[in-house]
């Protein structure tokens, strides 16, 4: 494993080719009408009844065409949908890009992909929730199409919040309050040291990076409406995962023996999770968690290239997802570690060059021999879209710090 260590702690504005790489991947998102194929769409396959049910064999069909190498949907009728968590994503980077240029077509953009995802909810619940267009068979069970998860839900609401953060306008926050009311509904396993509140409605499931956006989610609501009930909740699913973080600052995937892996964007989410927990609550008793956290993220999960590592303890397959949430997370955590904007800057280089197709959408894997080039929606295009959106948003914040520095001191 090679780490990186990086020096510049006075990061310089991103180049162009970041500028240019943005435009390309959102022509690409907006000329599809925001809609591709995702990892765990392959039970729309017309092969799916020849399954008989079984989820094991569900899991087999939906494997095969998630892991193949070449894009084998075309030929198995698997189509382009809708998601959710895409549109979500989507209105998160023009919401970065209005705050850096507040030209109002940016803002639209935004608002029009929250209003989509409040004409989409699901119906399986009265309050704002969404979750995939497509049942997805795991090893923990079946999760029909439109059964909403608080993963979806959770990152969904990030959006509406910054929206609300922005604008002040009481719908987006209406919105956020809904989806914090369907989360305080969900199953949780009760221990000594806080509660995890579950993946889905229907089952416990006891993961962690699904937890704390359940906690991260009911805190920044709780900040605006001070409802007691939804701090509350966030404070016992942090100690939850807080508690249960290893000495050397990683977290396991899950608690189960099943879930026992660690990996690069899990990871982020967990950092981004418990720094907006204690952003929204101004707690400090995570502190520690956060800073042991951030400091292991760094450290394990990029090669000296800028290359993002997908496990702890290997490299590939390089993924897409680590590429995106990775530069995301840096970004955020810029402002307390200026050295991470460089970290993030030379992962997005990296990025550009080696997963980058020519006609704007970012490739799904790199694996030693070859490259899966399949052109996910929310998993590759949403995810970096959002990234480099937040990236080009704190390059600007430097280059205006570093004018407002230069600049003489009677006009200061």
């Amino acid at each position: 494993m090679t780490s990186i260590l990086v020096k510049d702690a006075h990061p310089k504005p991103a180049p162009d080719v970041i500028e240019q790489s943005l435009a390309a991947v959102q022509k690409w998102v907006e000329d599809r009408d925001y809609k591709g194929y995702d990892p765990g769409d392959g039970l729309t396959s017309f092969l799916r009844p020849l399954t008989f049910g079984s989820i094991f064999a569900e899991r087999i069909l939906q494997q095969a065409i998630w892991k193949s190498p070449w894009n084998v949907r075309p030929l198995v009728g698997v189509k382009p949908l809708d998601s959710t968590k895409g549109r979500g994503f989507m209105a998160w980077g023009y919401l970065h890009l209005f705050k850096v240029m507040g030209e109002p077509i940016w803002r639209d953009k935004a608002f029009a992909c929250l209003d989509w995802l409040r004409a989409h909810k699901t119906s399986a619940s009265p309050f704002y929730c969404w979750g995939n267009h497509f049942d997805f068979s795991s090893r923990s069970g079946r999760i029909p199409a439109h059964q909403p998860t608080i993963v979806w839900s959770g990152l969904i609401g990030q959006a509406f919040l910054e929206a609300y953060e922005q604008t002040q306008e009481p719908r987006f926050l209406e919105v956020a309050c809904s989806i914090c009311d369907w989360i305080l509904q969900l199953p949780r396993e009760e221990t000594a040291a806080g509660y995890c509140i579950s993946y889905v409605p229907f089952a416990q499931f006891s993961i962690h990076n699904s937890n704390m956006l359940g906690a991260a989610m009911l805190a920044r609501t709780w900040k605006h409406v001070g409802k007691p009930e939804y701090l509350a909740a966030a404070q016992a699913a942090m100690l939850y995962s807080c508690s249960r973080q290893m000495n050397d600052g990683s977290w396991w995937y899950g608690e189960h023996p099943k879930y026992r892996w660690i990996d690069n964007f899990h990871t982020a989410y967990n950092l981004d999770c418990l720094k907006r927990y204690l952003q929204s609550t101004g707690e400090t008793r995570f502190q520690e968690q956060l800073d042991r956290g951030h400091e292991y993220f760094v450290r394990t999960f990029f090669e000296e290239s800028g290359c993002p590592r997908y496990y702890d303890n290997k490299t590939y397959p390089i993924d897409i997802q680590c590429a995106a949430q990775a530069i995301d997370t840096l970004c955020f955590f810029s402002e307390e570690h200026p050295e991470d904007l460089v970290l993030a800057e030379k992962v997005a280089r990296w990025t550009i060059e080696n997963m980058q197709d020519l006609t704007g959408y970012f490739h799904y894997r790199k694996y030693p021999m070859l490259t899966s080039k399949t052109p996910y929606f929310h998993w590759g295009q949403a995810t970096m879209f959002k990234a480099l959106a937040h990236l080009r948003l704190k390059s600007s914040l430097v280059v205006e710090d570093s004018a407002a520095l230069c600049a003489p001191a009677s006009l200061r």
